[in-house]
């Protein structure tokens, strides 16, 4: 696991939970982690990406895991029903994040914690603008990297108290994270990159030579909040 999802399922595991609900599954890294923790554990995504947290989840026999497919937008699950929810690496795409909180919010049972990673935004406005445009060029779905201010305001209106909150660096090897490019974008990508101006370099650590992209740094939010 990496130091970022060590730290959620230590949270986690702190608060013993017994039905805990994976909002934004993706590939299954997440709720392969929490099925060690949990009583019972829910899936929540898009068919195709449970359709792939299925497989890794079944090849590691974790048997207390049931797979539900939707929109986080509209949770399909009572008020209430949750000890715990986690969301890692997903909030970026929500349409509404702070509309989906309150559906997040909503499931947890009184006193429940909400588990959440995600790319963090960066006060400064060209920096935040350069990311968003660099991400959505590997991810058609992203939306935006929020400041942590602006989560801080997001929990806080939708009834949620945050207990735990840290911000970690995330070194990104350009080689890993343009693999999977069509060769147009990655170029596309690469130019924007050697275009960036000096105090976007400087906010991003963008390490480059005149043959290569060596390697940006992003950050990530994570936070522990509990339910008023």
């Amino acid at each position: 696991m990496s130091e970022a999802l060590d730290t959620l399922v230590g949270w986690g595991r702190a608060r013993r939970p017994a039905r805990v609900l994976d909002v934004g599954t993706g590939d299954g890294q997440t709720a392969l982690a929490f099925a060690a923790v949990a009583r019972t554990l829910t899936t929540y995504d898009a068919l195709p990406s449970l359709t792939a947290a299925r497989d890794r989840l079944a090849a590691r026999d974790a048997s207390n895991v049931r797979y539900v497919a939707g929109d986080a937008a509209t949770l399909p699950f009572g008020d209430d029903t949750f000890d715990l929810v986690t969301c890692r690496l997903a909030a970026h795409r929500f349409a509404e994040p702070a509309a989906t909180l309150r559906e997040m919010r909503r499931v947890l049972r009184p006193a429940g914690t909400l588990l959440l990673q995600d790319l963090l935004g960066h006060d400064d406005a060209e920096a935040n603008a350069f990311m968003r445009g660099l991400a959505a060029r590997r991810d058609p779905g992203y939306v935006r990297a929020y400041r942590t201010s602006e989560w801080n305001a997001f929990l806080r209106a939708a009834g949620l108290t945050v207990m735990e909150q840290t911000a970690v660096m995330a070194v990104r090897a350009w080689r890993d994270w343009a693999g999977g490019l069509t060769p147009e974008t990655k170029l596309d990508a690469e130019r924007m990159m050697r275009a960036a101006p000096e105090r976007v370099r400087s906010a991003l650590d963008i390490r480059l030579d005149a043959v290569a992209i060596e390697a940006f740094t992003d950050r990530m939010l994570l936070v522990r909040a509990e339910r008023d």
